[in-house]
């Protein structure tokens, strides 16, 4: 990813993210992917009402599609509303989409989705990560890193 990609990311007024993604899973590979997404669903994600909890991707006839990915439905959508929960396919391209789908036939590999986010001219964006998945003792060593971290934060506040 280069900075240009990193600069809109941070620019982009809508962050949301899968916290318990990077908590249960090693990141091997990322990509950035757009949504198939209907009127109502992109106006609801710029509000900010959406969830990637219990998500992940899985490829069916050479398409990634994203399942569980919940975007509530648009407040002022009347009969023109969405269902919340429905599967979203995601574009990539070919060779993309055949690397993930060879790496996915490695036991212990999966894709799951990592934060949506709006590009600078204004489109949904998904980033999706191949993971492994960690042991019980990775976790543990994960929540003692984080706690580490926020004591020598602390440390400096106090310091200064």
């Amino acid at each position: 990813m280069n900075k240009e990609q990193e600069l809109i990311r941070k620019k982009s007024p809508i962050h949301i993210k899968n916290k318990k993604a990077s908590f249960d899973y090693f990141f091997v590979d990322t990509f950035t992917a757009g949504i198939v997404l209907t009127g109502t669903e992109i106006k609801s994600l710029r509000a900010g009402k959406a969830s990637l909890v219990d998500t992940y991707c899985i490829i069916t006839h050479g398409e990634v599609w994203v399942k569980g990915m919940n975007i509530s439905p648009y407040f002022y959508g009347s009969y023109n509303n969405h269902e919340s929960r429905r599967d979203r396919k995601l574009l990539l391209t070919k060779r993309e989409i055949r690397k993930l789908q060879e790496s996915i036939k490695q036991v212990g590999l999966t894709i799951v989705p990592t934060l949506v986010f709006i590009d600078g001219k204004g489109r949904a964006k998904l980033d999706i990560a191949l993971a492994r998945g960690k042991k019980e003792y990775d976790k543990r060593q994960t929540l003692k890193a984080k706690e580490d971290r926020r004591e020598m934060d602390r440390a400096m506040k106090n310091f200064k």
